[in-house]
C-alpha cells in the first residue's frame, strides 16, 4: 500500500516534470548588449537594469558582446538556457536590418529568438560639419545637386540605421553622396567635427551634446514632430523632404524556445519598468521614448520594418560583403 508521503513525492514528482524548467530565482538575469560600454543600447540597458531587478527580485547583469554586427552577441544568448535567466536588449538593425543585408547570416529573427518586450524608440537627427558652412537642409540639397558625390557622410558601418538613413534622404532629395563607413557612431561624428567628413544621421541622444557644444549643426529631425530636446530644429517633412522615416526601436529577445509564462513574467516586469514614471522621465531626459507592449506587438512591427527596409535595400543595391 501506497504511503501519504509517497503520495505527495509522487505528486510534487509529476508537477515539476509538467513546468517548464525555470532559471533559479536567486541567480542573476544575463542582459546581453551588441555594443561595447557607453553605446546607445549600452546606455539604455544601464538605465533599466536596477529597475527592472526591482520589480524581478533579482540581480540583473549586463554584460557587453560587441563584434561583428551583433552575431558575437546572438551567439551567446543562443547558448543560453531558455528559462528567463538570459535576455539580448538589441537594435531594430539586428532584427529588421541584418536579415536583408547578409546573404549568409547565421540567424533568422523569427526562427531563433523567443520576443519578450519592446523598450524604447530613439529619434534621429541630421547634422553637417562646422566648417561646410552648412545651416539648413535646403543648403545641403542645393549644394549636394551642385557637386554630386562632392559632399560626404559618416556613418556607423555599412547598413547601420546611421548609412540607411542617410541613403534614405539621398533618394528622396535626388542628390548623390559619398559614404565613408566607420566602427562606430562615436569615430563618425568625432571625423565631422575635425571637418574630415561632411554630414550624418546619428541618434539624437548621442548627438546632442555636440549640438549644444557647437561641434555639428543640426538640419533636421527624423521624427513626425519636433524634438522636445531640439524645438527650433525643423523636421524633413518641414525642411522639404517627406515620407522618410528611419525605425531606431530596441526590445529584448531570448533564446528559442522560452515557456510562454516565462516570457509573460519578464515582459510584464519590463513593462511595469517603461510604464513607471520615473523611468520614464529618466528615458526621456536621455532623448528616448518609452515604449510599452506585448510580445507580439514588437514582433509583428519588426517584421513589417523588414519588409519595408529590405525593399529600399533592393532598390539601393546596398549590399555587405
Amino acid at each position: 500500500m501506497t504511503s501519504p508521503m509517497t503520495r505527495r513525492s509522487a505528486g510534487a514528482l509529476i508537477a515539476a516534470l509538467a513546468t517548464p524548467a525555470l532559471a533559479q530565482e536567486s541567480s542573476p538575469v544575463r542582459v546581453i548588449i551588441p555594443q561595447p560600454p557607453g553605446g546607445a543600447t549600452d546606455i539604455l540597458a544601464r538605465l533599466i537594469a536596477e529597475p527592472l531587478s526591482r520589480e524581478l527580485g533579482r540581480p540583473v547583469i549586463v554584460e557587453n558582446r560587441p563584434g561583428a554586427n551583433g552575431i558575437v552577441s546572438i551567439n551567446a544568448l543562443k547558448g543560453s538556457r531558455p528559462d528567463g535567466g538570459a535576455m539580448l536588449l538589441g537594435g531594430v538593425s539586428i532584427f529588421s536590418f541584418n536579415p536583408n543585408l547578409y546573404p549568409n547570416l547565421p540567424y533568422d529573427p523569427w526562427r531563433d529568438f523567443t520576443w519578450i518586450a519592446p523598450v524604447a524608440d530613439t529619434p534621429f537627427v541630421m547634422v553637417a560639419g562646422r566648417r561646410t558652412g552648412i545651416t539648413t537642409l535646403p543648403q545641403f540639397i542645393e549644394r549636394a545637386r551642385a557637386e554630386p558625390e562632392r559632399l560626404t557622410f559618416g556613418s556607423a558601418g555599412i547598413g547601420n540605421s546611421t548609412h540607411l538613413a542617410m541613403e534614405m534622404i539621398a533618394e528622396r532629395a535626388q542628390i548623390r553622396l559619398t559614404h565613408v563607413p566607420f566602427a562606430g557612431s562615436a569615430a563618425a561624428i568625432t571625423s565631422i567635427i575635425a571637418g574630415d567628413t561632411d554630414s550624418m544621421v546619428n541618434p539624437l541622444g548621442s548627438t546632442l551634446p555636440m549640438i549644444q557644444g557647437g561641434g555639428v549643426v543640426p538640419l533636421a529631425t527624423l521624427g513626425r514632430e519636433r524634438s522636445p530636446a531640439l524645438p527650433d530644429v525643423p523636421t524633413l517633412r518641414e525642411a522639404g523632404l517627406a515620407d522618410v522615416t528611419m525605425p531606431g526601436w530596441y526590445a529584448f529577445v531570448g533564446p528559442a524556445g522560452m515557456p510562454a509564462q516565462v516570457v509573460e513574467r519578464l515582459n510584464g516586469a519590463i513593462r511595469a519598468v517603461v510604464d513607471n514614471p520615473a523611468v520614464t522621465q529618466r528615458l526621456r531626459d536621455a532623448v528616448l521614448e518609452p515604449v510599452s507592449g506585448s510580445a507580439a506587438d514588437i514582433q509583428q512591427r519588426a517584421r513589417s520594418e523588414s519588409e519595408m527596409i529590405g525593399a529600399f535595400i533592393r532598390r539601393r543595391g546596398i549590399k555587405v560583403e
